[in-house]
């Protein structure tokens, strides 16, 4: 098991970041919620607001889940990837536009290949708190391609060049909790090798 950074950011998205007709949806960040805690499961994220239990839109009982299969519970996301996406595209590309779950402080860019082992949440003493397995790249869409383009129309190699870049674990990884647990900001995130 090899660390490789600490939690940062902790993040659900309350409604989906895709809005729109069908061949003219537009990704919009604004449904994200940053916290500091979250609980997590194999069925999803779960916040606590006010007192009260807020979904994930991931969270399979969210009543406009988009984890039906169960395969897309948590996102993982690190702040070496955001920092390309930035060099490439500009500052807009924000930590945590993507929706990721999971932010992790992290200078290099992981592949699947480099994850696929899965990856261990621990508390900063060290201490197991979460297994996060099954990974799977979150593959990027056409409308979140367009927003690193701040909406503008561009040319189709062009989209098609931005949709390669995003690929292959830049956008993220999703994975499937094995348990239930609390995941704070300041855990460390390792992955299994």
């Amino acid at each position: 098991m090899q660390v490789l950074g600490p939690i940062i950011r902790l993040q659900i998205q309350r409604s989906p970041l895709k809005t729109g007709e069908k061949q003219h949806k537009k990704y919009d960040p604004s449904p994200i919620l940053a916290l500091e805690r979250l609980q997590m499961g194999p069925d999803g994220a779960i916040a606590v607001v006010d007192g009260r239990d807020m979904l994930d839109v991931h969270h399979r009982s969210h009543p406009s889940s988009k984890n039906d299969d169960g395969l897309h519970a948590i996102s993982v996301g690190f702040t070496g990837h955001y920092r390309a996406m930035q060099a490439r595209y500009g500052e807009h590309m924000v930590v945590g536009c993507a929706g990721e779950n999971i932010i992790v402080e992290h200078a290099g860019q992981m592949t699947l290949d480099d994850v696929a082992g899965g990856f261990v949440v621990l508390s900063p003493d060290g201490k197991e708190r979460l297994r996060l397995g099954r990974v799977d790249i979150a593959h990027p869409c056409k409308p979140f391609s367009g927003f690193a383009h701040r909406h503008e129309i561009v040319e189709p190699e062009v989209l098609k060049a931005t949709l390669k870049f995003l690929d292959e674990g830049t956008r993220g990884f999703r994975v499937t909790p094995e348990t239930e647990a609390e995941v704070r900001v300041g855990d460390l995130l390792a992955v299994i090798s």
